[in-house]
């Protein structure tokens, strides 16, 4: 079975600040790891090729650092990995990004089932699954907890509000995984020295002939045009008096406003 695992680099810190310039992160300085729900969809993979045999690879869409978190993909016991970079796909929105992913699985050929994490802890839209989905003409679930191999199906766990349910999906199809699935197994000595030396490709526009009117900042129809705090409202008001009294004089004011 061939598994596309799809990962994000994210800052490490909640010190983040944004370029008000660009409304960009500014990631100078802050140390980078994998998203924390796509090691999710990579122990998924894992444990699939495991079961079932076949080939894992990672590919990460971002600048030349990026690199580091796909080579910590193939210390856990991913097979292969792929760079997506160029600078002509930067400030790609969501749209242009699941684009750009899409043409790379594509080259790949022959993939059965492509993951994510549920979403990015920096961008938080949950929208690049089910793009790349979109792009590829595949089907996609959201919130997968399992996943069973039954033939050319994908038996899936997809969780809801209200508990679960079990889908049924033909090969190929993309899913977004959740936290609870699993946890990451940790790297081995070997594999982590392994993974140190092996040679990640590093595709570009020359490699995966997009078309330019859809890459980058240019092909995305989405633009961060402020980035700023929503103000606080202090509106409050403390009551004071004995308990029975706040009680009476906290009901009195909620009929007041209607909400009870």
């Amino acid at each position: 079975m061939n598994i596309v695992v799809c990962i994000k680099q994210v800052p490490d810190s909640d010190k983040v600040t944004i370029d008000r310039e660009t409304n960009r992160l500014n990631r100078a300085g802050v140390p980078s790891i994998i998203n924390p729900f796509d090691e999710n969809a990579l122990e998924m993979a894992l444990q699939l090729k495991e079961l079932h045999g076949g080939k894992v690879t990672v590919i990460s869409m971002g600048p030349p650092q990026a690199e580091e978190a796909l080579r910590t993909a193939l210390s856990h016991g991913a097979d292969e990995a792929v760079l997506i970079s160029d600078r002509k796909f930067g400030g790609a929105d969501t749209w242009a990004t699941s684009y750009t992913i899409s043409l790379a699985i594509k080259k790949l050929e022959g993939v059965d089932l492509v993951l994510f994490g549920k979403q990015a802890i920096d961008g938080d839209t949950a929208q690049v699954g089910p793009g790349v989905a979109h792009f590829l003409d595949i089907p996609m679930l959201t919130y997968a907890k399992a996943v069973e191999v039954t033939g050319e199906t994908f038996k899936v766990n997809k969780v809801t509000e209200d508990g679960y349910e079990i889908w049924d999906v033909d090969k190929p199809c993309a899913l977004t995984v959740v936290k609870e699935a699993n946890n990451l197994r940790m790297p081995s000595l070997k594999k982590k020295m392994a993974a140190k030396k092996a040679v990640i490709p590093c595709w570009g526009v020359e490699e995966l002939q997009p078309d330019e009117d859809k890459i980058g900042l240019a092909g995305s129809p989405t633009k961060v045009s402020k980035v700023f705090a929503p103000p606080v409202k202090l509106n409050k008001e403390i009551l004071s008096g004995e308990p029975s009294e706040m009680i009476t004089e906290l009901i009195g004011k909620l009929k007041g406003q209607h909400v009870l």
